[in-house]
This record gives structure tokens, C-alpha cells and sequence, in this order.
């Protein structure tokens, strides 16, 4: 079965699946890497230029793909888990785990990164999050990010899948 990280930008889905994956001996796939390798353009250039609807598309494509394959660690982009179609294909091939972080870590690990499209002002940020969360809640184990290190946050969420 896969390892799916879900949560919000910036939570550390990327980080903390690389050495999860690394602890494991399985192949890391980050979906938003794989998509703009694909594309040949970054995650802010597909949503300028052909919109949120065809990179959810192109998110979904990429998901199909990685779960089809032996066990892997995946990390879903932050919205991906928002919808249905993609909730389904990880409840199917493996475990989902929610690294939730809170709003004050997120503004200050994605405060002046341009490589997000969807980070703009903490009050959207902070609405964005609160509208995502009850879809982040129906991951199958939570893990608390806050003053964890990558490492430890990896060894967290081997336990919780013991």
C-alpha cells in the first residue's frame, strides 16, 4: 500500500515524505514536482496561464499514474485531497496521513515564495485553510507538525502505521 501525504502548503508533505520514503526504502513522488516536470512549467505558471480546473486535472492524471505503481511514499498537492475523485484513488491504495500545521507555521515557511499560486494574504490563507480542513480531517491518521523535526515527524508516522 501507498503512503499519501496530504495537508496544506507548507505543512512539509515534501520533506517529511522524502525521508519517510528514505526510512522505508520506497520511491518518493511529490505530484506537484511530477507535474510541472511533465508540463515543463511551474505549478504558478499552469495556474496563470490555463487555470486552477486544468492543473486539478492534471494533479488527478499524475495521482492515477504514481498509484498505480508498487508501494510508494506520495505527496499530494494541497488541494488534491479536497476532491472526491482523488480521495477515492488513496482510500484504494493506501493510507493517507495528515500533517496538520498550523496557519502561523504555514505564513512562515510560505511568506515570500513564489513558486505557490495560491498564497496570498494571511486572511485568505487563513481561509483557504479552514476551508480545506474538514476534507484534511477524513485522512486516516493526523500527525501534529509543530515542533517536530523531519525526522521525527517520519518516525511519528511510522508508529501511527504500525
Amino acid at each position: 500500500m501507498h503512503i499519501y501525504l496530504v495537508g496544506f502548503m507548507g505543512a512539509g508533505k515534501t520533506c517529511v515524505g522524502q525521508c519517510l520514503a528514505g526510512m522505508l526504502g520506497r520511491p518518493f513522488v511529490d505530484l506537484d514536482q511530477e507535474i510541472e516536470r511533465k508540463e515543463g512549467k511551474s505549478i504558478r505558471e499552469i495556474f496563470s496561464h490555463q487555470g486552477e480546473e486544468y492543473f486539478r486535472s492534471l494533479e488527478n492524471e499524475q495521482l492515477k499514474l504514481a498509484s498505480a505503481g508498487p508501494p510508494h511514499v506520495i505527496a499530494l498537492g494541497g488541494g488534491a485531497f479536497c476532491r472526491p475523485e482523488n480521495r477515492a484513488i488513496v482510500e484504494a491504495t493506501g493510507k493517507s496521513i495528515w500533517l496538520d500545521a498550523p496557519l502561523d507555521v504555514i505564513v512562515a515557511r510560505c511568506a515570500g515564495d513564489p513558486s505557490r499560486p495560491l498564497f496570498t494574504s494571511r486572511a485568505e490563507m487563513e481561509a483557504l485553510l479552514e476551508a480545506r480542513r474538514p476534507f484534511y480531517r477524513k485522512a486516516a491518521i493526523r500527525i501534529e507538525v509543530t515542533g517536530q523535526s523531519i525526522e521525527e515527524l517520519a518516525k511519528h508516522i511510522l508508529q501511527a502505521l504500525i
